[in-house]
């Protein structure tokens, strides 16, 4: 027979071959490869019709997509008839064997027929007088055996009809080698609830419903079960090297459906092998390319340079230095106004920094311009080498590369231990299956292992639960609406957990407890009425490249000695805390974008103990982290940007270690050897009952104070800070306060560069450029004030109010405008006593004043290295200090007011 175009129309020959049966059409795809092609252009139309009228099996996407229509129906009709097949891959060892030598000269299998009016009336009957291999055939109705049935030869029991049409109630203990049933209601019998078992044997299972029974498999012994349902039935396998449950449903189980138990079994049978192969050569759900629509936070970042400025001074060398006050500021002038308790605030525009334009730009043009050349510490770049700017209302931010999430198939393919336990089959594999309606799906224990792909779980008391050193792999799996967690480890449960949608479960998406130590990647952990990923009880896990947003609790909670690795995940817009580690949790948290949560972004209280690196925590709708309770750990590196509340919140007891931090443009406080900028209200509020230290941070352009001490019973120490720019003064001590300033430069600040109520001691520190005045002493104040350098842009370098009791000594003071002195005193206080200070005037437009000998403060390069200055090769070296802070107070709609840095 040949075709040629100008006979028949290719639709014509279409509607002709649509006619022919299987065999047919495969005898005619052998004619030559045109017609070849047309019988693979049949797909849609021949092939579908073929595939649906089989009664052996189901949609190829049932019970998941049963509307999705497959990419090809002949490779589904394909892989469904192999799989078929297989359980007689070892016709021909057992027909050559001796003991089955009488069985050689049949060349065709018997089919037996059971059922009223035909041969047999019984199954057991059939089975009495079977061979080989033979397929024995239920009729219509239902088939009671009133003894347990025992299968001792290969036989294939298959349901004539539809599917429903034949039940079977038995009870099958098979101690054959291989045997398949097929299209069976199965029923428990009346004296046992075991519906099937087999202990060495492989059984296939196609197109059977199960109803109020139980299916055990043993190892070495093995199974393959596709297209079936199971009605509050438990599936059982015991140390199985392995078994294949495929696209099956299960439903209203009253316990587990399915249980893994104890180790795969080192002994195979013959069917183990080429199970497998079935397995590799079938599609599975590893992704090949980058095919995961992930969401991700686009962030723009903008690089600021800062670089040495220069301090512009106007001298004039008219009045004696220390005279009292007599001058006046200009009416209309941009002076600087009085405040509550004497604080300046000058009422300058802002530049484009947030802080002060110093060259002298609104002065007289005939007063004298003196530079004086120093370096302030601007805010240091942290996150991916760039400074986040000031925030732009529906602006896009670029993330940094190390911040942007990696598909699944990227992640793979960069660990390769990840890789090889995702490729990897042992024990069970559930495969395209529905658990929904019931209690639990998949247990897992003693030392089990199964491997879950592209399930369903839904509507269950929980999806998976994995103990006692059992492993398992899931991929691509859907759990959701759980009444308690989707996925439950515990006793040194492991295993690999990626690229799963768990959602809109009651308790937490995934539940780590007692030693249990997953890998959790790629997955999505969305909407569940609780945390979105717990660990607790000495639970480990490495949570890595995942997104878990809009859970009612925190995103991964942490408790209980909870110790994970949590590394670039995307956790966003939770009801409360994008991290919690509470009850001596601890954990490394580092690389992670915590966004858009309306709790802190990392909430640490009662003894947690994490270390917090290099993570972006931004636009969160209160606090960016929160320490309290006797909370501690180490916050390094990290970039805390534009969150409505403060930066960092540290509230009583609390003994954290902040160090090289990037905290700018939150609401509130913020805390930044960090860099605090741009925040709403002062860069430091210390409210605390204990020793406080405050070390080599830069505190720049803050809506408020750069710090403001408000209660310190104990000492708190300030050293080796850059404080500058900030809208009012740079330091103020509250009353009762006491405070230590040592190595410090004070520079560029609106208001005063110090204004104390309390007990001070300021040594060694620049205060320069400062638009009040250098230092301004309250009554009843108690300052020491030793060997500083200080000058005031446009008032007084030293101001001593009422009665404040001082001691000056040593210090070095620049005058600052014409009609200011340097030094001011209210009254005649015989409290302030005066020693070997020097008082310069410039006399000379060529005078130069330099800070020399010592350079500009503070001097970093003394400061003791921190761990992320030495690695990072930055020029700005940071030291690794602690707070030791116990803080009181709190805010009227509780969220933070304060916040405490270092």
């Amino acid at each position: 027979v040949t075709m040629e175009a100008g006979i028949l129309p290719l639709e014509l020959w279409r509607m002709i071959l649509a006619y022919l049966p299987l065999p047919d059409l495969g005898r005619c795809s052998l004619v030559c490869r045109a017609w070849y092609e047309l019988i693979l252009s049949l797909d849609r139309t021949r092939w579908r019709q073929l595939y649906l009228g089989y009664t052996e099996c189901r949609h190829p996407n049932w019970p998941n997509q049963p509307d999705v229509e497959p990419e090809s129906w002949r490779e589904a009709f394909k892989q469904h008839y192999l799989a078929s097949k297989m359980w007689t891959k070892n016709a021909a060892i057992l027909e050559t064997s001796v003991c089955f030598s009488l069985f050689r000269r049949r060349r065709t299998r018997r089919t037996l027929s059971v059922g009223p009016g035909h041969e047999f009336h019984s199954l057991g009957s059939a089975l009495a007088m079977s061979s080989l291999f033979d397929r024995i055939l239920l009729f219509p109705g239902l088939h009671e055996e009133q003894g347990e049935i025992i299968l001792k030869v290969p036989v294939e029991i298959v349901g004539h009809g539809k599917l429903g049409e034949v039940a079977l109630l038995a009870s099958i203990d098979q101690q054959c080698s291989t045997t398949r049933l097929c299209n069976l209601v199965f029923m428990p019998a009346w004296f046992s609830p075991f519906m099937f078992k087999t202990t060495s044997g492989h059984v296939q299972f196609d197109n059977c419903n199960f109803e109020n029974g139980h299916i055990q498999v043993h190892g070495p012994g093995t199974c393959q079960v596709k297209f079936c349902t199971f009605k509050n039935t438990h599936v059982f396998l015991h140390n199985v090297p392995l078994c294949v449950l495929e696209n099956c449903e299960f439903v209203g189980s009253e316990n587990n459906s399915v249980t893994v138990e104890g180790h795969p079994s080192s002994e195979n049978n013959w069917a183990y092998t080429h199970l497998l192969g079935l397995i590799r050569s079938s599609p599975g759900v590893l992704p090949t390319e980058d095919s995961d629509s992930l969401m991700s936070l686009d962030l723009e970042s903008r690089d600021q340079a800062w670089s040495p400025r220069t301090c512009g001074i106007v001298i004039e060398g008219s009045q004696s230095p220390t005279s009292p006050a007599t001058g006046s500021p200009k009416a209309g002038s941009q002076e600087a106004e009085v405040g509550s308790d004497g604080e300046r605030v000058a009422r300058t525009p802002d530049s484009s920094d947030g802080g002060l334009s110093p060259s002298g730009e609104d002065e007289d043009e005939d007063q004298l311009t003196y530079r004086l050349s120093y370096q302030v510490q601007g805010p240091r770049p942290v996150l991916g080498g760039s400074f986040l700017g000031p925030p732009l209302p529906g602006a896009s931010i670029q993330l940094p590369s190390c911040l942007v999430l990696n598909s699944l198939h990227q992640e793979l393919q960069k660990d390769r231990e990840a890789m090889a336990l995702a490729s990897s089959v042992q024990g069970c594999l559930i495969r395209k299956c529905l658990f929904r309606d019931g209690k639990g799906g998949v247990f897992v224990c003693s030392y089990g292992r199964a491997k879950m792909e592209g399930n369903i779980f839904r509507n269950l008391t929980y999806a998976v639960r994995c103990i006692h050193n059992s492993k398992i792999i899931m991929l691509r799996n859907h759990i959701h609406r759980c009444r308690a967690s989707g996925i439950f480890l515990r006793l040194e449960g492991g295993g690999l957990i990626a690229g799963n949608n768990i959602y809109d479960n009651a308790e937490a998406g995934v539940d780590i407890r007692k030693k249990s130590n997953p890998l959790i990647l790629c997955n999505q952990i969305h909407h569940g009425l609780r945390s979105g990923i717990v660990v607790l009880g000495n639970g480990k896990g490495i949570i890595r490249n995942n997104q878990i947003f809009s859970n009612k609790e925190a995103g991964i909670y942490i408790l209980y000695h909870g110790n994970p690795v949590v590394s670039r995940n995307h956790i966003f817009k939770g009801s409360a805390a994008g991290i919690a580690v509470n009850e001596n949790g601890r954990g490394l948290i580092t690389e992670n974008v915590i966004r858009e949560n309306q709790w802190g972004g990392v909430d640490i209280r009662r003894g947690g103990v994490p270390i917090l690196r290099s993570n972006l925590i931004c636009f969160g709708y209160s606090d960016g982290v929160v320490v309290g309770d006797e909370g501690k750990g180490l916050l390094e590196g990290n970039t805390i940007y534009a969150n409505k509340g403060c930066g960092v919140w540290m509230m009583s007891s609390s003994l954290p270690h902040v160090t090289s931090n990037h905290v700018s443009y939150n609401g509130l406080y913020g805390v930044a050897s960090n860099t605090v900028n741009h925040n709403g209200a002062s860069g430091l509020y210390v409210q605390s009952s204990e020793v406080l230290h405050v070390i080599t941070n830069v505190i720049h352009a803050n809506g408020d104070r750069g710090i403001t001490v408000a209660q310190s019973s104990q000492l708190t120490r300030v050293a080796n800070n850059s404080i500058s720019c900030n809208h009012q003064s740079g330091v103020k001590v509250e009353a009762q306060c006491k405070v230590e300033f040592r190595g410090n430069g004070i520079y560029d600040n609106r208001g005063h560069g110090i204004i104390t109520k309390g007990d001070s001691t300021v040594i060694e520190n620049d205060i320069i450029g400062n638009r009040g005045s250098g230092l301004q002493l309250l009554p009843t104040s108690d300052t020491k004030v030793i060997k500083n350098r200080i000058h005031s842009f446009r008032a007084y370098g030293i101001a001593v109010q009422g009665r404040a009791k001082a001691l000056l000594q040593e210090n070095t003071v620049f005058q600052g405008k014409t009609n200011k002195t340097i030094f001011q005193q209210i009254s005649n206080n015989q409290e302030c006593i005066m020693q070997n200070n020097k008082f310069l005037v410039f006399k000379k437009k060529s005078d130069t004043w330099r800070l020399a000998n010592p350079p500009a403060r503070p001097h970093l390069e003394n400061s003791l290295r921190g761990p992320s200055a030495a690695h990072s090769g930055q020029k700005v070296t940071a030291m690794a200090t602690r707070i030791t802070a116990h803080v009181e107070g709190g805010y009227h709609s509780k969220r933070s007011i304060f916040c405490t840095i270092l």
